[in-house]
């Protein structure tokens, strides 16, 4: 199965945009295409893509860019240090999930995926953003004498625990 993700350098936020078994160019140029909706004007923000440089990767994908005004770099050819938080993230996406989950299928990895990268995104601590997740949201007052909650999430893999509101 291959994974198509985009993740944001600034915020760290993942944004899993495809799983097939058969990727091909027509494919992820459409995944581009969904991105770009999905995000809405959110989208023109993005002065940058960085890429690798796989043949998947067809004209038409990094026109869908281009059209939204973002420059689109491939990285270096055998450098991937330049392509480093998508290299971390999948190598966390490894350790903390895959490894220990029987992949059963593909509309399988597409829910621990997304389970995943909720987590990844609205609770997993981030030390380049001051152990905070991607999503946090500042100002928000934490009672700390309330009562803990534990939550299992991504097939009862990793634990959450949050204050009782």
């Amino acid at each position: 199965m291959y994974v198509l993700f985009v993740i944001e350098i600034q915020t760290r936020t993942v944004h899993i945009l495809g799983v097939t078994a058969y990727p091909s160019g027509a494919w992820t140029v459409q995944q581009a295409r969904n991105l770009l909706i999905d995000l809405g004007e959110w989208a023109g923000r993005f002065k940058f893509l960085l890429r690798d440089r796989d043949g998947k990767y067809a004209g038409a994908f990094d026109e869908v860019f281009a059209g939204n005004g973002t420059r689109v770099i491939k990285s270096p050819v055998r450098s991937p240090r330049a392509n480093s938080f998508a290299e971390r993230f999948v190598g966390t996406l490894r350790r903390e999930c895959l490894d220990h989950v029987l992949v059963l299928g593909e509309q399988h990895l597409r829910k621990i995926l997304a389970e995943f990268t909720r987590h990844y995104n609205s609770h997993r601590p981030h030390q380049s953003l001051q152990q905070r997740p991607p999503l946090h949201k500042p100002g928000h007052a934490v009672d700390i004498t309330a009562r803990i909650e534990h939550r299992r999430v991504v097939t009862g893999l990793i634990s959450e625990y949050r204050r009782a509101a």
